[in-house]
């Protein structure tokens, strides 16, 4: 007869297995590659099932310059989620959903020289040179190309405390992107308006005595 093995009883009080550092990391790096490539999916998936609207491309560079801004705030989020929260994990994150939201400028643009213009490349300069959210979007495209090239650690070393104020243009280019968004709907601000907002919110905690008073609050609690 086989004997019964009876469970270890677990000692009271005693604490569960933490994950380790590196297990934490590849959790975040999956949560932030999910979070990244979500709209393109979703956008795939209407695009395959045909469930776009009436005008198709216009949804496409709508939503794909969405979620470039989104993508965007989200990378701005993480530097005052480390002030606010004490998340040491937030500079890991800002890396590549700064780099997601640069693919999806890059597939908006592609879509609407692409699509909407048929690589006519001469009406895509009139529209850019006569249409002013045109301008101010390719104001802040072209802003974020060297920010996307130096976003490497090797980038960051070699040019040092120049590094930190070159990248201190991405409040300047989410500026730029909600006023390009705020021209191209016309009519419909309150989205653009909400992303003004936080990212305005966001630039606030970082101004140095605000942050410092964060940080003082935080320690006391």
């Amino acid at each position: 007869m086989t004997e019964r093995v009876e469970p270890t009883p677990i000692a009271p009080g005693r604490k569960p297995r933490r994950l380790s550092r590196e297990a934490q990391r590849r959790l975040l790096r999956v949560a932030y590659h999910a979070i990244g490539l979500f709209p393109l999916a979703w956008l795939i998936f209407d695009f395959w099932f045909g469930l776009l609207g009436p005008e198709p491309i216009r949804a496409m560079i709508l939503r794909t310059g969405k979620a470039a801004i989104i993508m965007l705030t989200l990378s701005l989020a993480c530097t005052p989620a480390g002030i606010i929260f004490g998340w040491k994990q937030a500079q890991i994150v800002r890396r590549p959903l700064g780099l997601y939201a640069f693919m999806y400028v890059c597939i908006h643009l592609l879509l609407f020289v692409g699509l909407d213009y048929g690589f006519m490349f001469r009406l895509v300069a009139e529209e850019i040179i006569l249409r002013r959210y045109a301008v101010v979007g390719f104001i802040a495209f072209l802003l974020l190309i060297p920010l996307a090239l130096t976003s490497t650690k090797a980038s960051q070393r070699r040019l040092g405390k120049r590094w930190k104020r070159l990248h201190q243009l991405v409040y300047l280019i989410g500026g730029l992107a909600v006023v390009h968004y705020l021209w191209l709907v016309k009519n419909a601000y309150a989205q653009p308006l909400l992303f003004a907002g936080i990212i305005g919110l966001l630039l606030l905690v970082r101004v140095a005595p605000i942050r410092q008073a964060i940080v003082r609050a935080r320690r006391r609690l």
